[in-house]
């Protein structure tokens, strides 16, 4: 008797914290700074307005599943690539082709108002973060369009340098680096980007364009798809100084959830897994395919294999924790990297898993209103600084 009032109690405790995070989850106004998946429309002539299950981690339909209120989306192409200020343009020329087909369902927004608009009336509120200076082409008056465009971030550097600014990767493996941080050029980038409200994002840049940047900004600035370096010691991830350093000046560090930059053991996991496919890797390069291709079909292929790579959802959550304890709640949310990763945490498939994390956080006992700040509101509050008055 006693053992069936503890299972009935055990029950009806999953049943009301199951009801409790997903209210909390549909309550708060979730926001995703950085999601690849235009890359993906680009390569493979797809849509997001069709069902992509399968294919990708995001579609129209997946994005309400999952909550999402308001995603920005990550306008990119890699250094190499000829005319990236075309080819940018060419990816927000989708989505706004996407916005026409289906006006009821998602909305380009301008501004906060806009933004908090478009969420009461149930839409996915979209906007463009530029993932990399290179696509401005070192004019500074194509930021100026970007913005009109409806772009409210620009990374100021991907895994390349610009001539007016260094990356992480460069700074860390490049030795023949004529210099390190911002240039002068660099340094009236980000006035400019201050001057008409444009967010200054710092992931992927180098720890001297990060300190010029700091030197320089007059708003807050935001790291839009970052994790912690002190528990997984990847270039791309921020120090301690760094994290610091954006909490006082207002800005907010958005949660990367690629296992590579969550566990420190990832890395190697993933270069036994090749290393035993070699002879299939060698022969998907050898077919003209692109790195980040032969990942997705090796890793599509052996998910048995793959699932074991994943970080778990707990290393995420370690993550935002750290970054709280450090320097507050009022300084973190999420920059997913969905569809530009090929590995995802644990029990976060793709973009319908975001109440995962609203579980996870309410499992820890944060409160509601600071689960709401790291959902959406920390990232809220630093677009409404950045914007003009």
């Amino acid at each position: 008797m006693k053992l069936n009032i503890l299972l009935l109690s055990i029950l009806i405790s999953q049943q009301i914290m199951a009801q409790s995070y997903q209210k909390i989850h549909n309550k708060a106004i979730v926001v995703d700074t950085h999601n690849d998946i235009l890359m993906h429309t680009m390569e493979s002539d797809l849509v997001i307005d069709k069902d992509l299950k399968g294919q990708t981690h995001s579609d129209l339909a997946r994005w309400a599943q999952g909550g999402v209120d308001v995603q920005l989306f990550s306008i990119f192409c890699d250094g190499d690539k000829k005319n990236p200020f075309q080819f940018a343009v060419q990816e927000m020329d989708s989505v706004d082709a996407v916005v026409a087909r289906n006006p009821k369902i998602i909305a380009k927004v301008a501004d906060s108002k806009e933004l908090y608009k478009a969420v009461k009336h149930k839409k996915l509120a979209a906007m463009f973060g530029v993932e990399g200076g290179h696509m401005i082409e070192n004019n500074i008056d194509n930021i100026d369009y970007f913005y009109k465009r409806g772009t409210r971030y620009m990374t100021l550097t991907w895994n390349n340098s610009t001539s007016w600014a260094t990356s992480a990767y460069d700074e860390t493996f490049n030795k023949e680096l004529k210099h390190k941080g911002l240039t002068d050029f660099g340094k009236q980038i980000v006035q400019r980007m201050n001057a008409i409200g444009m967010l200054v994002d710092v992931s992927h840049v180098g720890e001297e364009t990060f300190k010029d940047v700091i030197n320089t900004t007059t708003k807050p600035i935001i790291a839009t798809h970052s994790c912690v370096y002190n528990l997984c010691p990847h270039q791309r991830n921020l120090k301690d100084y760094q994290i610091q350093a954006i909490a006082k000046n207002g800005g907010v560090i958005q949660v990367n959830f690629y296992s590579g930059f969550l566990d420190p053991n990832y890395f190697k996991n993933k270069q036994t897994f090749t290393e035993k496919h070699k002879e299939e890797v060698d022969s998907l390069y050898k077919s003209g395919q692109e790195k980040h291709k032969v990942e997705e079909a090796l890793f599509a292929k052996y998910n048995t294999e793959t699932e074991n790579l994943r970080a778990p959802l707990s290393l995420l959550i370690e993550h935002i924790e750290y970054i709280i304890k450090l320097v507050g709640v009022d300084y973190v949310g999420l920059g997913s990297d969905f569809d530009g990763i090929e590995s995802t945490p644990q029990q976060l498939d793709d973009v319908t898993s975001y109440p995962m994390i609203t579980k996870a956080l309410v499992e820890k006992g944060y409160s509601e209103k600071d689960i709401e700040k790291i959902l959406g509101g920390n990232f809220l509050r630093v677009l409404a600084a950045n914007e003009k008055k």
